[in-house]
């Protein structure tokens, strides 16, 4: 099935979780079709993201600042702060596990939501909550563990696609800012993505006017959604 051809409803607004006192509406594909890796993997390239089971693209009456972006893996490289990321992190140990629920993941993702997000209607997650954010039955999904002499320091959830990965999204130890472990999470998946032999690793929208999202920037080079084509983004002067 292709994704041209499928039928697309727009939600109701909502608060805009990213830039304050403004509103979101999302576009989202007819929910009677099931849906597969096959046609995610069209939507993605489209622009589209993954919460759950169900897949998204903002698309706002008075807002265009969510910039669908991806990294062509093979093409980075690392600039001056993130190989100090890289060296602060080389003793951390990165493994692929299984997409289940465990309760250390939880409890890193609790501490991260409330120190991160405590205001926020994200704030103090049940299991519940963390399962139905993160996990698909129909989806193809990795889980990185990076680790440090056996201490869990990040989670790092990511999508398989036809050709990439998709990340979700990552979490990890708020008492350790000096490590950049959200940055390295990032540097981790553009690794595997290309050992791998994968094309791109989607980071979701760039929000430049969102100091949370506005660090995707720094990855270069940077490709952008516009006009329903991917193209490079140029980095700002």
């Amino acid at each position: 099935m292709s994704s041209q051809n499928i039928n697309l409803y727009l939600t109701n607004e909502h608060a805009c979780g990213y830039l304050p006192d403004r509103m979101a509406t999302n576009l989202v594909p007819d929910p009677a079709i099931p849906m597969s890796m096959d046609l995610y993997s069209q939507l993605i390239q489209l622009g589209y993201r993954r919460s759950g089971g169900h897949t998204y693209r903002p698309h706002c009456k008075s807002c265009r600042e969510c910039i669908p972006c991806r990294i062509p893996v093979h093409r980075f490289t690392p600039n001056r702060s993130q190989r100090r990321c890289m060296q602060a992190n080389r003793s951390c140990e990165t493994r692929l596990v299984k997409p289940e629920y465990q309760d250390s993941h939880f409890e890193l993702y609790r501490r991260y939501i409330n120190a991160r997000h405590g205001d926020g209607n994200m704030a103090n997650p049940e299991p519940e909550d963390y399962r139905q954010f993160l996990y698909s039955n129909w989806c193809d999904t990795l889980f990185f563990e990076i680790n440090e002499n056996g201490r869990l320091l990040a989670v790092a959830v990511c999508d398989r696609v036809d050709n990439g990965l998709s990340a979700v999204y990552s979490y990890f130890e708020p008492d350790l800012p000096a490590r950049s472990l959200g940055i390295y999470c990032v540097l981790e998946m553009i690794r595997h993505a290309r050992t791998a032999g994968f094309d791109y690793l989607y980071l979701g929208y760039l929000i430049r006017d969102s100091q949370k999202m506005k660090y995707k920037q720094a990855f270069h080079p940077l490709e952008v959604f516009n006009d329903n084509a991917w193209g490079r983004m140029h980095a700002s002067k």
